[in-house]
């Protein structure tokens, strides 16, 4: 069944993002919706995406494109940056011009999801078998599935092989929390900074946190479990053995990528969007998967973009939306759109290995996203955002020293409850 809009949660749902001050201008033209153009032969149809640094001119602009002409249609893109595009779709759900497609932020697809303006991929007819369970979760709220990634990102270590060599560090030798301490700490003998990592007060912090969370085996549901608190005291013990600075309570993702690049430390964590920039540094890197704390990879949480189809006044133009969706995510689109980017994992077996044999050297970041998880997965959905900012808010508590680590997930867990009841 094709979902009908829930225009008074929808309005809801824009007048919270509206007071939250987000920015609602978008970069590139003025997008009038898919019901502009009824034709579902022909016509033109309308799409959006998070990648306003990719003008007209550009290999994603015209791949885009060619899949309209490959579909029949002509497609309209139009791009604003994350947190616009999440705003301006709920407005044109509000007022009934909401594009054909839009290519969404994973965590957002729940938000509009909860809307009821999303088509499910079932009723759509598209085929979602083959998309690795972990990766799709993203996009699966209530056992439907609103949504098709375009690939994925997520976060490992790097590491600076000159500093390891001369602390006399094997990389392959971490494995879990005890190892990498010995490590951290081996690095420090020698005269070395350990591990630099994003633990700033927004969703970047709990996107850096969330591999060590789940690698102790927490859940979201449960801040203050033991599991929680070992996570945030293994961060909190870096900072007070010296293994960390105490820059990374305000460092951003591209902050401490900055402070890697000088070369001055051992490990960063960080994402696939790197791995160009890591082939230029001036000294040799490396990648190994984040440890959990008993051994094997932490789940890292999945970056990445989902297709997807907006309910439409005229349902005829669906079956020309279908062939635009299925035309980017074939294998060879899978592939096609990580080389474009450089940093997206297709998320399937298929397109993984077609991706392998091009480029072996990014087996560990393969590695990493077969092991990744979604935030939104578990079903939190919508809850998440509220749940994030409750533990972002303990880890800034914990990492400046306000609170232990125990009493600081205490109160994100109250915190969560309250927003999510």
């Amino acid at each position: 069944m094709i979902r009908l809009v829930k225009s008074a949660r929808v309005a809801a749902m824009v007048g919270v993002l509206a007071l939250s001050g987000a920015a609602l201008a978008g970069c590139g033209s003025s997008a009038s919706g898919g019901s502009s153009t009824s034709s579902a032969g022909g016509g033109t149809y309308t799409w959006w995406d998070p990648y306003p640094q990719h003008d007209a001119s550009s290999d994603w602009t015209k791949r885009v494109e060619a899949c309209g002409v490959a579909a029949g249609v002509t497609i309209k893109r139009t791009a604003y940056d994350t947190t616009a595009l999440t705003n301006q779709a709920l407005l044109s759900a509000q007022e009934g011009t909401a594009p054909d497609i839009i290519l969404l932020d994973n965590p957002a697809v729940s938000t509009l999801a909860d809307t009821g303006m999303l088509n499910t991929t079932e009723s759509l007819g598209l085929d979602t078998s083959g998309i690795d369970p972990n990766l799709l979760a993203a996009g699966v709220i209530d056992n439907k599935t609103y949504g098709i990634p375009i690939g994925a990102n997520t976060l490992a270590l790097y590491y600076n092989k000159t500093i390891l060599d001369a602390a006399g560090v094997d990389p392959s030798t971490i494995k879990d929390w005890a190892s990498l301490n010995d490590a951290l700490a081996k690095v420090k003998a020698a005269g070395k900074k350990g591990i630099s990592f994003a633990g700033i007060g927004t969703e970047e912090g709990s996107f850096q946190f969330l591999p060590w969370f789940w690698g102790a085996g927490a859940k979201l549901t449960k801040l203050d479990s033991p599991q929680a608190t070992a996570a945030l005291t293994l961060w909190t013990d870096w900072l007070s053995k010296g293994y960390a600075p105490n820059s990374v309570i305000t460092n951003s993702q591209n902050t401490t990528w900055e402070e890697f690049l000088t070369g001055t430390f051992a490990f960063d964590e960080n994402g696939t969007w790197q791995v160009n920039s890591a082939a230029k540094a001036s000294f040799p890197t490396g990648v190994i998967q984040i440890p959990a704390e008993n051994g094997g990879a932490a789940p890292a949480p999945t970056g990445g973009e989902f297709l997807t189809m907006p309910v439409q006044k005229d349902t005829a133009r669906y079956t020309t939306t279908k062939k635009i969706v299925e035309c980017m995510t074939t294998t060879a689109g899978q592939v096609k759109t990580a080389t474009t980017f450089a940093y997206y994992i297709p998320p399937t077996a298929a397109g993984q290995a077609q991706l392998l044999s091009q480029d072996p050297s990014l087996k560990p970041w393969v590695d990493a996203v077969k092991a990744a998880k979604g935030r939104t997965s578990d079903n939190l959905g919508t809850k998440y955002p509220k749940i994030s900012q409750a533990m972002w808010t303990a880890v800034q508590k914990a990492l400046s020293g306000e609170l232990s680590p125990t009493a600081a997930l205490a109160q994100a867990q109250q915190a969560a409850v309250k927003a999510t009841s």
